[in-house]
């Protein structure tokens, strides 16, 4: 008599991640399911929606990635929830909801704009803000009892201060970027009441309705910096041809994937070498690397939890029949922890090498701020060496309750010496 499969586990509920990667479900999915079937119900007031494949195994992953003639970004963007049909027009003048060749075009555009060159120019800078907000926060915390929140005190600054000096906009507008980031990001997250529509539900963030503010700032910011030119990213967007509504979409992108990626990485580091203060000693004597110990922090702790595409065509994947039209979403975090792929990946190694994590994706959607966010951490990472004596969880972080970003809300330390 044949034995029943075991349950899926469900990978799909926000509030799991309250509580952390959920690592042993993504680890049955591996072994078990690696490609599984997800009911998409209806949950913290959101809509039920038709379902999607979970991908969990790297192999699988950087395969659907790589495949964008067969895994499409375009015809449902790249979010679980599927957008209103009316918004997809204007959602796919963001090159992140783009298949090639018309991906390629604009990625070259913003690549001008967004190369190492100038983003290295910004490592002075980001080095004496990572220097200040650090000796800040220690100083705050030997005058006080003995805690900080580092999110509050030094990575959500860091992060902003650091995109306004790419973008060019103006430090004092940076709450700006930082209300619309969270409305965007923050929208399974109970402490982020939704805007609800007419009908009662909740109105998608990332609906063009919801970001006309966003979209005028970025007019008026471009046509000001046509006028007065920078050495900054949206100068170069501003003189760059760029279609009606591309230059609004790229600044969404980037305020809202350039800070939200190192917000939520930056902490997420600080946690991990928190938790491991052999690693942490390991690292301050000089065993290793900031930029290798960098990476291995990224796999630990990936900012993004996964990506959809959009099934072009009937196919098979890992045994799964896959229609045209179905969502398949890619695991980022099971991915990085795939036994298949990395020896013990549940210890942290940071020397580990090599280390073929995908928390920038792969592919042609491979990130495009990669280089800007490395720096930043390895930067961050190396002051916090220099500034603070060895660390230690005061209190388990609060977790943002999201499916989509791996964000902390706050993150208390203590510096026991």
């Amino acid at each position: 008599m044949t034995e029943p499969r075991p349950p899926v586990p469900d990978v799909f509920d926000p509030r799991l991640y309250a509580r952390g990667i959920p690592h042993d479900a993504y680890r049955e999915l591996r072994d078990r399911h690696p490609v599984a079937w997800q009911e998409e119900y209806e949950v913290l007031g959101w809509p039920a929606g038709p379902g999607f494949w979970a991908v969990s195994r790297h192999s699988d992953v950087v395969r659907v990635l790589k495949d964008a003639r067969r895994y499409s970004s375009c015809l449902g963007a790249t979010q679980i929830r599927d957008p209103d049909p009316a918004d997809l027009p204007v959602i796919r003048r963001m090159m992140l909801n783009q298949d090639p060749p018309a991906h390629g075009r604009l990625r070259r555009l913003v690549g001008r704009a967004f190369t190492p060159a100038r983003t290295d120019r910004f490592a002075g800078a980001a080095q004496g803000r990572a220097r200040e907000l650090l000796t800040a926060a220690y100083a705050a915390a030997r005058d006080g009892d003995g805690t900080v929140d580092a999110v509050r005190a030094v990575t959500d600054e860091y992060a902003l201060l650091n995109l306004t000096d790419l973008l060019g906009v103006a430090r004092s507008d940076r709450h700006l970027l930082l209300a619309w980031t969270e409305r965007v990001i923050a929208y399974q997250d109970p402490d982020e009441p939704p805007v609800l529509g007419p009908d009662g539900t909740p109105v998608n963030p990332r609906s063009p309705a919801m970001l006309q503010e966003m979209f005028g700032y970025a007019r008026d910011l471009a046509a000001h910096k046509r006028d007065h030119p920078g050495d900054d990213v949206i100068t170069s967007l501003a003189h760059a041809d760029l279609a009606e509504g591309e230059l609004e979409m790229f600044f969404f992108l980037l305020t809202v994937a350039g800070n939200d990626t190192v917000r939520s990485a930056a902490p997420g580091g600080l946690h991990v070498l928190a938790t491991h203060p052999e690693e942490q000693r390991a690292l301050r004597a000089g065993r290793y690397g900031p930029a290798g110990a960098v990476e291995e922090l990224l796999r630990v702790h990936p900012p993004v939890l996964h990506f959809r595409r959009t099934a072009t065509e009937d196919h098979v994947l890992r045994g799964q029949r896959v229609r045209r039209g179905d969502k398949v979403v890619v695991l980022h975090a099971s991915a990085n922890h795939d036994e298949r792929v990395f020896t013990d990946p549940h210890r942290l190694d940071l020397g580990r090498s090599p280390n073929p994590h995908v928390s920038f994706g792969d592919g042609p959607h491979v990130c495009l701020g990669a280089h800007f966010a490395r720096l930043q951490l390895r930067i961050l990472h190396e002051e916090a060496l220099r500034v603070l004596p060895p660390y230690e969880p005061a209190a388990p972080p609060r977790r943002l309750v999201s499916h989509f970003i791996n964000g902390l809300k706050s993150l208390p330390l203590r510096f026991p010496g």
